[in-house]
């Protein structure tokens, strides 16, 4: 009995939690449906209830649950809205030290802490995935281009005018300043090539290694 009202008593304050938040994000809730951008942050929710692990629920809910959860989702979905974002942010804060700065974002990107981060690539690909303390920057006037499914993990650095492929990863306080081809697992300061298509690459330890032999040669991959 003690378990059986216990489990009660955890429902009852996750439905009040539920339910205050689904009041005060109201307005964001309305602008999520009037959205030119609806697609976008349905897919993004998408992503990160599979990233997350959670269950399946009805979009609504989960958004609601996000929001209320995660202020880096928060951040993400100001970001999508513009302005309207930045109006109704005040009613439930996003994560203050994670800057998103980039204007033309793919679907389903997902920030894993999102503490200390700055996002100002020229543009970022589908179903990315950033954590925490990350600097995505400029040079002068050239940002990054960053490809589909690209991971870049805690502390890294992307600077400049480089582009990163699809499928890349980037290590842990690596910092790139070099363009990475398709594939590739980047380590080291600078950034060094140590993987492609999980493959180890032969290398003297600079960026740009030797390509797996049975790897096809491509003019448009650039070193």
């Amino acid at each position: 009995m003690a378990a059986v009202s216990l489990e009660g008593i955890k429902k009852t304050i996750f439905w009040i939690w539920f339910i205050v938040n689904a009041l005060r994000l109201a307005p964001a809730s309305v602008l999520w449906r009037m959205s030119r951008q609806r697609t976008m942050i349905n897919a993004d929710v998408a992503r990160w209830n599979t990233v997350l692990a959670l269950d399946s629920r009805p979009a609504w809910f989960s958004w609601v649950r996000l929001m209320g959860n995660y202020p880096e989702f928060r951040s993400l979905f100001y970001h999508r809205l513009g302005w309207q974002g930045r109006v109704v942010a005040v009613l439930c804060r996003p994560e203050a030290t994670l800057h998103i700065c980039t204007r033309d974002i793919g679907p389903g990107l997902f920030f894993q802490h999102g503490f200390a981060t700055i996002v100002a690539a020229q543009s970022i690909g589908a179903d990315c995935w950033i954590n925490q303390q990350v600097t995505i920057g400029h040079q002068g006037l050239r940002c990054p281009v960053i490809g589909d499914r690209v991971k870049i993990a805690a502390g890294a650095k992307v600077i400049g005018g480089v582009t990163l492929g699809n499928d890349v990863t980037v290590g842990a306080n690596a910092v790139v300043v070099k363009n990475v081809p398709d594939g590739c697992t980047v380590v080291g300061v600078p950034a060094r090539i140590v993987k492609r298509y999980g493959k180890k690459v032969d290398s003297d330890g600079s960026f740009g290694g030797s390509r797996p032999s049975d790897e096809p040669s491509s003019d448009g991959d650039r070193h």
